[in-house]
């Protein structure tokens, strides 16, 4: 969801033209919380004369779009309502998480249990394993062959793949016969 907001009060301890991140994830926390969602990341840069605020939320049962929607109206009236973007005008854009966000926090692994994951580890090969479990601690992979125990501080970078099913292997029932020729 995308938005154009201008601004009428400025932010007088702020330079002009510059925005605290953190006053920004401060302001907007309580909002995305408050919706039963994560706030995953902000990103605040400008773009010309205006500024674009990227927000991504997201939650362990994934998010709708009504849910972003929803969210969207909320977090712009939180940003209407302070001057932490000061006077510049902004596009408000608020989405969940791609599929290639990096995996940096618990939640990230749990949210993946059972999907094919690239680990690359700090004193390590890289391994490609699908996530089978996941604690506080770190994330047991299932490899070819076994299950591998992966602590979170062992983890340099990791990216869910994206996986592709082969029609051969589809456990479904058989495709429907093209229909005849009249």
């Amino acid at each position: 969801m995308s938005r154009d907001r201008r601004r009428a009060a400025s932010a007088p301890h702020q330079a002009r033209g510059s925005v605290d991140r953190e006053r920004v994830v401060a302001v907007l926390a309580p909002v995305v919380t408050g919706a039963h969602l994560d706030l995953e990341d902000v990103e605040v840069r400008s773009a010309g004369r205006r500024r674009i605020v990227r927000v991504l939320v997201d939650a362990e049962h994934g998010v709708s779009l009504d849910e972003v929607a929803a969210v969207s109206r909320e977090v712009s009236q939180a940003l209407d309502d302070s001057d932490v973007l000061g006077e510049q005008p902004y596009t408000l854009e608020v989405s969940s998480p791609g599929v290639d966000r990096p995996l940096t926090l618990p939640r990230h692994w749990r949210r993946n249990t059972g999907r094919l994951v690239q680990v690359t580890l700090r004193a390590d090969a890289p391994v490609t394993g699908r996530i089978s479990a996941v604690d506080e601690g770190g994330v047991d992979l299932d490899l070819e062959p076994g299950t591998r125990r992966v602590a979170f501080e062992q983890v340099a970078r990791a990216i869910v793949q994206v996986e592709f099913r082969d029609v051969e292997a589809d456990e479904s029932p058989d495709p429907p016969a093209a229909a005849e020729e009249a």
